[in-house]
């Protein structure tokens, strides 16, 4: 892309006043946030759901639910276009942050549950047996022993939506545009060198959280 020279730092500048870039980091973040937040909401309590319903409706429900993981993204993207086109909403942020959430949700599914099926079977029912609401015994001992698989849900639903690009550029609209469509757009022009200082950025800082995970899971350890 570029004849080599040495280091410098001037992309790093130069992309803080990229406005195009920023704006496209803006919209990728925030939509990736909401649409992991509300995703793992439907998610667990979908998979709560799903756990306590009959054999034969649960096994219908798991299919359905596995339709959006394993039909392709072009497939999912294109029906979902269609929806949105079909009642009349206006593409944009909306339609962008809806097919998101759409697209995460079978994936918090699938971690939630197996937390769920490793639980004790009567577990909720000692609970109230012990004088708590159904509401109480969900926020107080379904929720917390089921944490690990919420908080893998939302991580995949985060790294999902951060990654997409076919669903996001079918159901997005003017003026709303993330990275993925933002690289595409230059890939026929060009890729700038910002996008580089970006990557740089971003993998450091999933290098630095990972990094503070394991520390924080060590000391937990050794505490033990």
């Amino acid at each position: 892309m570029a004849r080599w020279g040495g280091f410098t730092f001037k992309w790093y500048e130069r992309l803080i006043h990229n406005e195009s870039i920023m704006s496209a980091l803006y919209y990728t973040l925030i939509v990736a946030f909401l649409s992991s937040i509300i995703a793992t909401m439907i998610g667990t309590i979908s998979a709560i759901g799903i756990h306590k319903m009959r054999p034969k409706g649960r096994k219908l429900m798991l299919n359905i639910n596995y339709l959006p993981v394993l039909n392709p993204d072009i497939v999912t993207a294109v029906a979902l276009m269609s929806l949105f086109a079909f009642i009349n909403i206006e593409f944009g942020f909306t339609t962008m942050l809806l097919s998101h959430i759409m697209f995460n949700i079978p994936y918090v599914i699938l971690s939630v549950l197996p937390k769920i099926k490793s639980l004790p079977q009567n577990i909720e029912e000692a609970a109230m047996d012990l004088g708590a609401t159904p509401m109480y015994a969900l926020r107080k001992v379904i929720l917390p022993q089921i944490k690990p698989g919420i908080i893998s849900g939302f991580l995949i639903a985060f790294t999902m939506s951060v990654d997409d690009f076919i669903i996001s550029f079918f159901n997005t609209g003017n003026g709303v545009s993330n990275l993925s469509i933002e690289i595409y757009g230059m890939a026929r022009r060009g890729i700038k060198p910002e996008i580089n200082a970006l990557s740089t950025i971003m993998f450091v800082v999933v290098l630095g959280l990972l990094l503070l995970s394991n520390k924080k899971q060590s000391i937990v350890r050794s505490g033990e």
